[in-house]
């Protein structure tokens, strides 16, 4: 097998600019938002840098809600139960007992910061079932706009902080790394107007990346036009550790647009079914009940695979999603994001039915941390998708996301303090082994990877896809956001092809047709790393990183 070369830098000017600060935190959803505000907490200067404005992550389109043991018919334990198996064998133990255990208090803590949940009649915080789920556990907000809700209520909270500086519209480029090998900050673009434009230089002795995950490697995708990839590939670049990128979890019920649909497209959460409603095949025939013992509500891998396998069967390019059962009143109360989203597109789910498919949606893997956030790396951190806590294994329970980056960002701050990362001098990129890749061959290369590394994989489809990136022209490019951004998704995707490869046998959300059985050799993470030479090296580890 071919070696792949992962450059040390993105090709750019050399920092004309400084700032300084004791935490730079980079991205501003749940995790980077609740990192920020514990940062401050504990006495430290936060800058946050956020690629758009502050509330435009990922966070704010989670409709579902977020997973946590809050009722007395519940436990961590059962939580922890569910998660474990939804994660198909490769679950940290460890890392999952914290979440269970610790993730009730950081909702409440959330609530004590002013995110407002759906509440039954008595007060008490209403709950509802997403698949893989035993127990009602997910907490909500305004129906099925959760993300939004708790977005709003932690950027109310860093706004207000005068100890929090905010650099939006401002990608992070490279980590600043000194002769000890720690980081001591990034190098990043604005764009902006004044002292803080182009290319500059945020320095601090410790960095967070709360960056997301890579959700435009894939043309059909629920994620925003952000997620491209940016703090796994700028980690990878420094030679941190990256584990679990073949997982991607493709969530099974996305509103089918059409055969030319690109980009983000609308989900409709599982938490419509878990209201009753039920997927249908082609010929308008339920089919979960016969294939799992959780029917419609089954783990996302199961689901999502038997609707691919429905429409291969029929020619199809979508099944149906019928939620008529609910009534309007339950859809305008519940839905009313989901809802209003269908109607825009002339689909009425009150009297119709609802045509969906899977699409990309979350990431199990990324940058390898501790239980407490710390990669490889000295004075880097990671929470929320871009890192690899273990919690989710080979594929994420639903509505765990954001209480993983909750409460995994809260432990950063417990390692800052310990660690105590030192200031030193660190080094600036240079144009000695950089690179970009033209924005140009963007839908090209999610359109191969659509077809050759998304739900359905085998050797020929992800040789197909590894020979074809082996061969993009990047003549053309130039140091821009689009160009950086591609560069990003294209070594994302590299190893993501390359673990796929190595991981012979279906597991989770890696389904290889190849080979249809799980295997007990593969019973391991797939740790990759860039060597000193530049290198991508994959090597095989225990599940308890």
């Amino acid at each position: 097998m071919s070696k792949i070369h992962i450059p040390r830098w993105l090709t750019s000017d050399p920092p004309g600019w400084e700032i300084d600060s004791d935490v730079i935190v980079i991205g501003s959803g749940v995790a980077g938002l609740s990192a920020a505000i514990h940062a401050r907490a504990a006495g430290r200067k936060v800058v946050i840098l956020t690629k758009a404005q502050i509330d435009e992550g990922s966070t704010r389109w989670a409709q579902g809600g977020i997973a946590a043991a809050m009722s007395e018919e519940d436990s961590p334990s059962q939580h922890r139960d569910d998660t474990v198996t939804a994660g198909a064998g490769l679950c940290n133990p460890q890392a999952v007992e914290v979440l269970v255990t610790e993730g009730p208090q950081a909702v409440r803590d959330l609530i004590s910061l002013g995110a407002n949940f759906d509440r039954e009649p008595s007060g008490a915080i209403s709950l509802t079932r997403e698949g893989g789920h035993k127990r009602d556990r997910i907490a909500h907000a305004g129906g099925d706009a959760t993300g939004a809700e708790i977005s709003r209520a932690l950027v109310s909270a860093v706004v207000n902080d005068p100890g929090i500086e905010i650099i939006e519209n401002a990608l992070a480029l490279d980590l600043i790394i000194d002769a000890h090998g720690a980081t001591q900050g990034v190098t990043l673009h604005v764009m902006g107007s004044g002292q803080r434009d182009g290319i500059g230089a945020a320095l601090a002795p410790a960095v967070i990346l709360t960056t997301g995950g890579f959700g435009q490697v894939f043309g059909q995708t629920t994620n925003p036009y952000v997620s491209t990839g940016d703090g796994i590939a700028l980690a990878l670049r420094a030679g941190a550790k990256v584990a679990d990128l073949e997982f991607v979890q493709f969530h099974p019920t996305v509103l089918w647009l059409g055969p030319l649909a690109q980009g983000q497209q609308p989900l409709v959460s599982e938490a419509v079914r878990g209201e009753g409603a039920q997927l249908l095949d082609p010929d308008l025939q339920p089919f979960m009940h016969s294939v799992h013992e959780m029917g419609d509500l089954a783990p996302r891998d199961i689901v999502a695979i038997e609707i691919m396998k429905k429409m291969r069967a029929f020619g199809a390019a979508h099944v149906w999603l019928d939620g008529r059962a609910l009534g309007a009143d339950t859809w305008v109360r519940r839905f009313p994001t989901i809802l209003a989203s269908a109607r825009s597109r002339g689909i009425d789910p009150v009297t119709d039915l609802i045509p969906v498919g899977p699409a990309q949606h979350y990431v199990s893997g990324g940058v390898v941390t501790d239980l407490f956030g710390r990669t490889n790396i000295p004075g880097l951190y990671a929470a929320g998708e871009v890192a690899c806590t273990g919690v989710h294994g080979a594929n994420r329970l639903a509505s765990n996301s954001l209480l993983e980056g909750l409460v995994y960002s809260r432990r950063i701050m417990t390692a800052i303090e310990f660690d105590q990362p030192e200031r030193h001098t660190g080094v600036v990129g240079s144009p000695q082994d950089s690179y970009l890749v033209p924005h140009r061959v963007r839908r090209d290369m999610q359109s191969v990877m659509d077809r050759n590394a998304g739900v359905l994989r085998s050797e020929a489809s992800l040789t197909h896809a590894k020979n074809w990136l082996a061969k993009i022209e990047r003549t053309g490019a130039r140091a821009c956001t689009e160009d950086w951004e591609s560069a990003n998704l294209f070594t994302v995707s590299q190893v993501l092809i390359a673990n796929a490869l190595m991981r012979q046998e279906t597991r989770g959300s890696h389904w290889r047709e190849d080979y249809p059985e799980s295997s007990t050799d593969f019973e391991v993470r797939l740790v990759s790393h860039r060597s000193p030479h530049g290198e991508l090296v994959t090597t095989t580890s225990g599940i308890g990183i």
